[in-house]
């Protein structure tokens, strides 16, 4: 393991109180976990790339729920 790597964990491992032994077993849990959701959805790993456009998104939405709020009469005649 690089040093700071190292010193990066065991400092992260102080602050929560918990020794470096916990924080790397739960790190390595949660690791194996992770590969293993995505081993069996591979569509997983994409989930929340696209977080920093919800701006975008939210007004695409609107744009689109006001064009479906508009009827077109001569779509009806």
């Amino acid at each position: 393991m690089p040093d700071a790597l190292f010193r990066r964990a065991k400092a992260t491992a102080a602050h929560l109180g918990i020794p470096l032994r916990q924080l790397v077993t739960e790190a390595v849990e949660e690791k194996l976990r992770i590969s293993s959701i995505e081993s069996r959805k591979p569509w997983m790993r994409h989930i929340g790339k696209l977080k920093h456009l919800s701006k975008e998104t939210q007004r695409i939405d609107r744009v689109i729920e006001d064009s479906f709020e508009q009827i077109e009469p001569e779509t009806w005649e």
